[in-house]
């Protein structure tokens, strides 16, 4: 291990910096291997730091010094010390600002972690955030210190013939031999996390946006020349985020350019930096014949995100790390509203709550467990978690239901204008909406530092004598890593009740009639009393998901199949089908272990058969109704995971439903099957999901009438959505021909790097007999670079954490390649190495041999020389 005992962060021991950055200039001779960085830092000592020594510690990593002055001064080897991570000089002066002037030389070429500055094919870029910055320079780098950058970059102007930073451009010329060079202010303050530059030969697609005070803003988004075509959609999703912005929070754009870089090469989805949004190829590239459906609703979110972050993250930031999840969380809510209103807001809130429940819930459920705001860290990059992001927006949420629009509007309007231009708190966003609102919101401040997920407990008891329902709500939550008490939450639940023919009851609660309510629940039992009901009521709780905790509510199979037809809330209504998808799955199960037949509930046929009978007006919303539980959910609701029982099961009922239900299928499938490559309308988008959710379940029978079907689409398929769902099926088939589909799609898209990153992840996902033989051969494949983090998640990460059957195989060669691809990016990329450690943070769920053996290659881990910080702070949390 690199550092035997790697120091902690902790939250309690925050200080403010002892020093600020006046201004810095920035001037950058640009290479691959030998880049040369010139900064010239005015300092000044900051009042509210309590510090009183005369010395002065900046960040540094993998730097080579090559010269240093002070107010003009060269300094001596005896006037400094340079650690591996700091450089501290021993005395400057006290009483006034001075001026630090540092050189030194950096290898981006040799920088394979992708923190800093580095190559990525053939164009120099930068990732800052969260500690990358000290990477290309010492400096003061923590979320606290603000100041004003100019940048100057030059460069060979044939390698380099685009050079891009932050801000605005503000002079730029000609240098000797065939060399150029341009210079960028920035002129709003900012921390270095947002820095960022761009070099090399790319082409740029170019807009305007006006906007609500009629200023025109430049929109340039630069890719390589080969991907010209594929950036419409990004910039129209960047327009949409720019209006929506104005229009829900009053914000508008404040530079006068807007530019969006696309790199193949990025540990993250994209960066906010100021001005200069660096994005992964993957949520900026997209055509209809070579991005699915997915991709542009994927596209269109993360640009929103990053735009929205102009605000909610640049121009008030965060004032540690700690504090990720202000900015994360809130703008995670705020694209999350952006994404449903541009497209559905029912499919997108199921969505993000099954992403939640899936992998946020098992996170809080394990050794990795940490509030939204954590209280310590070893390795900050470790904190980009589902806790700190999704949960996060769910925090933000409940603020947002408690307050109403309105009250949470002018909560945020009060932050903005509050806190412009600082580095602020989780609490300091908390107090604006309190003040605004003029309400108390003490005990919710502990969503913000306890860890886990709440189990909301339902008991009910109607008496038909007073024709009351009383409901009682009991809220607990399980002990989790440094917290193993936990005080009562204030829980939004929101609720409507049906009446047995189905419609509506009217709420008759406090003196009050309404459709449907908020409780505020905020003790850890609370009993609620509705009136004037003649005959008992089915309660929907919880609508729309309105806190992300654990409903324990006890019901019939007859009654979820009644909530799965009648409920007028979106998100109850599929949940209602997922519940009973649930227990069903469950009783067979049952019914593995005791070796019993199995026979499908004809519940869930009947509600099958109503659901494909009748069109919905939303056809994505009706596609996700016909989807199951996912292996993962399913996998969190057991004490003791069984894999191949939950697979049994759950493929089980869905061979069941399409060979009981074949003809509708089919005739769902055959009425939606029609090409309208190109259109992206709610009507086209719908009928695609909904036919090849339809095709997917044909898939099942398995025959040859469904090769054919699936052959057919694949053959005739024109845009990337229809194509891949043939190919899925196909891959998750016994079909003949599978390997020669498979290889006609790799010809046909080799030069696409993120269609063949979907290859990858097909084959590496797929439940089929000899998967893990088939990965073990990619991770060969002359296409496969395990340094390019897009293509390792696409294989590793496909099969360590989107195929639990084969992942989790008995004798462990799942958990022994993950670890011997986890020990191989160790040295190349530490970042995405620890993430892909995740997949073995659970191993405490699982049977004892499963146990053993995750337990064996975590431990394996741990022992390896030369282990990051990244690495070793989540395989010992693990084992811990």
């Amino acid at each position: 291990m690199r550092d035997a005992t790697p120091q902690t962060v902790y939250l309690k021991d925050y200080t403010p910096p002892e020093y600020l950055i006046e201004s810095v200039e920035l001037n950058f001779e640009l290479d691959e291997s030998q880049t040369r960085v010139s900064s010239r830092l005015i300092i000044y000592r900051n009042p509210a730091s309590q510090h009183t020594e005369q010395s002065l510690t900046l960040m540094g990593e993998e730097l080579e010094l090559l010269s240093i002055s002070l107010d003009g001064n060269s300094l001596s080897e005896t006037d400094f010390v340079i650690s591996p991570e700091t450089l501290t000089l021993f005395s400057v002066p006290q009483g006034q600002s001075f001026t630090l002037h540092i050189e030194n030389r950096i290898n981006p070429k040799a920088n394979t972690a992708l923190e800093g500055l580095y190559l990525s094919s053939s164009m120099l870029c930068t990732q800052c955030e969260a500690q990358g910055f000290r990477k290309i320079t010492w400096f003061l780098d923590r979320p606290d210190v603000m100041t004003r950058f100019k940048t100057t970059l030059t460069a060979d102007k044939t390698r380099f013939p685009v050079l891009l930073s932050n801000g605005n451009r503000v002079a730029q010329g000609e240098l000797a031999n065939n060399r150029h060079w341009v210079s960028w202010e920035d002129p709003f303050a900012k921390p270095c996390y947002l820095f960022a530059l761009v070099a090399g030969q790319l082409s740029c697609v170019s807009d305007t946006f006006t906007t609500m005070s009629g200023r025109q803003i430049a929109l340039e988004i630069f890719v390589e020349q080969h991907n010209l075509d594929k950036c419409e959609h990004a910039m129209q999703s960047l327009k949409n985020a720019m209006r929506w912005d104005e229009e829900t929070y009053g914000l508008e754009y404040d530079l006068d350019l807007y530019m969006i870089v696309a790199v193949d090469h990025f540990n993250m989805g994209a960066m906010e930096n100021k001005g200069l949004n660096i994005f992964n190829t993957k949520f900026v590239l997209a055509r209809p014949d070579t991005a699915t459906d997915s991709d542009y609703e994927h596209i269109e979110g993360v640009i929103g995100h990053e735009y929205f972050h102009n605000w909610s993250g640049n121009r008030v930031t965060c004032r540690d790390w700690f504090q990720l999840s202000l900015k994360e969380g809130f703008t995670v809510f705020r694209d999350q509203q952006f994404s449903g209103d541009q497209t559905s807001q029912a499919v997108k809130r199921i969505e993000a709550v099954n992403a939640l429940r899936t992998r946020q819930f098992a996170e809080d459920a394990g050794p990795l467990a940490h509030p939204i705001r954590p209280e310590a860290y070893i390795e900050i990059n470790n904190f980009y978690t589902l806790t700190v992001y999704e949960k996060g927006a769910e925090v933000v949420r409940m603020l947002h239901t408690l307050l109403g629009a309105a009250g949470f509007r002018k909560g945020c309007d009060l932050y903005f204008n509050r806190h412009d231009g600082q580095a602020v708190t989780c609490e300091d966003f908390v107090k604006a909406l309190e003040d605004a609102n003029g309400v108390d919101l003490t005990q919710f401040r502990r969503w913000y530092s306890q860890a886990g997920t709440p189990v909301l407990t339902v008991e009910q008891d109607y008496d038909a004598h007073s024709q009351e329902l009383r409901l009682t709500l009991q809220q607990s939550c399980p002990p989790t890593p440094n917290q193993p008490v936990k005080q009562p939450l204030h829980i939004p639940v929101k609720l409507g009740l049906l009446a047995t023919d189905g419609a509506p009851a009217t709420i008759h609660f406090n003196g009050m009639q309404q459709a449907e309510i908020t409780l505020n629940l905020t003790e850890a039992e609370q009993t609620f009393v509705f009136e004037q009901l003649p005959s008992q009521p089915i309660v929907s709780l919880l609508r729309d998901f309105s806190a992300p905790v654990n409903l324990n509510m006890p019901r019939s199979l007859e009654e979820l199949a009644f909530l799965f037809k009648h409920d007028s809330d979106s998100f109850n209504r599929w949940e209602a089908g997922q519940q009973l998808a649930v227990q069903v799955i469950f009783g067979l199960i049952e019914d593995l272990h005791n070796q019993r037949p199995l026979h499908l509930n004809a519940l869930m046929v009947e509600a099958f058969h109503s659901l494909l009978a009748n069109e919905a007006d939303d056809l994505s919303y009706q596609a996700l109704l016909l989807s199951l539980p996912d292996e993962s959910y399913l996998a969190g609701q057991m004490s003791v995971i069984d894999v191949d029982a939950i697979h049994h099961a759950r493929e089980f009922v869905k061979t069941t439903l399409a060979n009981s239900l074949q003809d509708d299928f089919k005739r769902v499938y055959l009425i939606h099957h029609r090409d309208e490559s190109g259109k992206f309308h709610a009507g086209a988008v719908g009928r695609r999901r909904l036919k090849n959710a339809c095709l997917s379940y044909l898939n099942q029978l398995d025959c040859s009438h469904s090769y054919h079907l699936i052959a057919e689409q694949f053959d005739q398929a024109r845009n990337m959505t229809d194509q891949m769902a043939a190919l899925s099926a196909i891959v998750n088939s016994h079909h003949p021909q599978k390997a020669t589909y498979l290889d006609r799609f790799y010809q046909q898209w080799q030069r696409e790097a993120l269609v063949i990153d979907k290859w990858f992840a097909l084959q590496a996902s797929s439940s089929m007999p000899n998967t893990f033989a088939t990965v073990q051969n990619l991770l060969q494949h002359p296409a496969f670079d395990m340094k390019t983090p897009n293509r390792v998640r696409a294989l590793i990460g496909a099969f360590s954490q989107a195929n639990p059957l084969h992942f989790h195989a008995k004798d462990g060669s799942g958990y022994r390649f993950l670890a011997d691809q986890v020990l191989a990016l160790n040295t190349l990329n530490p970042q995405i190495a620890s993430r892909m450690v995740t997949g073995l943070a659970q191993w405490r769920r699982y049977d004892t041999e499963r146990q053993e053996l995750m337990k064996q290659q975590l431990q394996r881990i741990v022992a390896t020389e030369q282990l990051s910080k990244d690495v070793y702070e989540i395989a010992s949390k693990s084992l811990a």
